[in-house]
């Protein structure tokens, strides 16, 4: 599986992700600038990342610019022919922003920067450790989306404590039902705020994010 890395201006861990997968994971990365438009060096097998960073400053609202770079064009075809695109915190808004997943990401509830190590739980009950670092991190829908979101298996990761539960005290910003991350109906386009590309070093005392990828089928 190769890998394209979507770097736009603002992006601050588009580097991150490229040395978390080539260097952690042993992949091919492509690094895409967002005012190009070709991607058709990869295949539906390969995956396009959308990196965390503050897209055109977060004007407007995160990642609604964005969602407009010729870039994400190509990514919404790609994304729309089966492609597997994944987007982590300014990337799970630009996705929101381009209906690549429902939804919306908010202000934070506290209204304040989030940056720690928090707890996040797989389908399969495994509480992995993850790093967040944002202010509009919030996940809301209403709940009819909600229902459908939790029919459908789409909600992908929740934050939890360190054994598990799912609890208010360990939500970070506020979001809905604890959702930290999710995935369209087809099961091709993730979308989360934890950066996984930051645990995946033993350097860092830390490698749940490999386990991220695996879960997302990106290994």
């Amino acid at each position: 599986m190769k890998f394209g890395v979507v770097v736009f201006p603002g992006s601050n861990c588009d580097r991150d992700m490229q040395d978390a997968l080539q260097k952690d994971l042993g992949k091919e990365v492509i690094m895409l600038w967002h005012k190009d438009k070709d991607l058709s060096m990869f295949t539906t097998d390969d995956c396009i990342i959308l990196p965390g960073g503050f897209s055109y400053g977060d004007y407007l609202r995160c990642g609604a610019i964005a969602r407009f770079s010729p870039m994400m064009q190509s990514v919404i075809e790609f994304a729309n022919k089966g492609g597997k695109v994944l987007g982590v915190c300014n990337g799970f808004q630009i996705l929101c922003e381009s209906h690549l997943l429902p939804g919306v990401l908010l202000s934070n509830g506290q209204q304040q920067f989030a940056c720690k190590n928090v707890f996040i739980k797989t389908a399969n009950g495994e509480p992995l450790k993850i790093p967040i670092a944002h202010g509009d991190g919030r996940y809301y829908a209403d709940e009819k989306l909600l229902d459908e979101l939790e029919a459908n298996g789409q909600v992908i990761f929740r934050y939890c404590d360190e054994k598990g539960n799912v609890n208010a005290e360990n939500n970070p910003n506020g979001t809905v039902r604890n959702i930290a991350g999710i995935r369209n109906s087809k099961g091709n386009v993730f979308g989360m705020m934890p950066h996984p590309e930051r645990a995946t070093s033993t350097a860092l005392n830390n490698i749940d994010g490999k386990k991220v990828f695996e879960i997302l089928g990106l290994n």
